[in-house]
């Protein structure tokens, strides 16, 4: 089992779903530089272990998935220059362990997902919020920029009218309106949102995962620049797809109708 050097963090597996937690209810599960160092390790367990098919990102309790960065370590964790490095680097190693999973990953978003949380959950490959849900990105009231990375993807799912209206007023959008603009898949009744997210984890794994991973990969790749796209990555994938023990199995399987059995090679 995964021991993380944190509570405020959980990981657990079941069912084919990785399940990591965001476990600081009483800050409305604001992320601390301990929740940021643990995010890396959990999703790479998540990562290597071949039981986990997808993986799922919830907040604790009923209030928030992520209300942003956990603002009462600034004076101590960021100090000064050295000690915001130190911060920065932890964030990006966990920023880079959600963008680069290859298993799918989905935001499961109740209640308020703001700032670095909003970040977060355009990390994932799909939102799933609840009809409570709020979004937004409150930077232009605290008189910072939010980060090129995260505007990218922000610009890549709203476009750039609703981005710029987004930061520029710094408003909150209810769960209806960011279904509407593109932020989120899906938006369910708060009962509903564990039975919607499960249901989506199972339509998943009854899929190939090499022809999941090789699609999810394929479409980061169209949205970078086309010179930065690792082309002979996709060539790769391909290839491997259609070698694949899994693609007989899926020929012989839709035939046969029955449901196929995939290994994964």
């Amino acid at each position: 089992m995964l021991q993380l050097k944190t509570d405020k963090m959980r990981a657990e597996k079941s069912d084919g779903i990785g399940w990591m937690t965001f476990n600081n209810p009483a800050r409305r599960n604001a992320t601390s530089l301990e929740m940021w160092d643990a995010i890396a390790d959990i999703l790479g367990d998540f990562a290597a272990d071949p039981a986990v098919r997808v993986v799922v990102m919830r907040g604790a309790g009923d209030k928030a998935f992520v209300a942003g960065a956990d603002i009462s370590q600034f004076a101590e964790q960021r100090a000064d220059a050295t000690a915001a490095e130190n911060y920065a680097r932890l964030a990006d190693a966990a920023r880079a362990a959600m963008t680069g999973l290859d298993k799918p990953l989905i935001a499961m978003v109740r209640g308020y997902a703001l700032g670095g949380g909003l970040d977060i959950a355009m990390s994932a490959d799909m939102r799933i919020a609840a009809d409570d849900a709020q979004f937004g990105i409150p930077a232009a009231r605290l008189g910072i920029l939010y980060g090129f990375a995260s505007l990218k993807k922000l610009v890549n799912l709203v476009g750039p009218a609703h981005a710029k209206e987004m930061l520029i007023t710094a408003r909150r959008l209810d769960a209806a309106e960011a279904l509407r603009i593109g932020l989120v898949n899906r938006v369910v009744p708060v009962a509903e949102l564990e039975t919607s997210v499960r249901e989506t984890c199972a339509a998943i794994i009854d899929n190939a995962p090499l022809s999941i991973t090789a699609n999810k990969v394929t479409i980061d790749e169209i949205l970078k620049d086309p010179a930065d796209r690792d082309m002979a990555r996709i060539d790769d994938l391909t290839r491997l797809c259609f070698d694949s023990a899994d693609y007989a199995e899926g020929r012989s399987a839709f035939m046969e109708k029955r449901k196929p059995v995939w290994r994964g090679r």
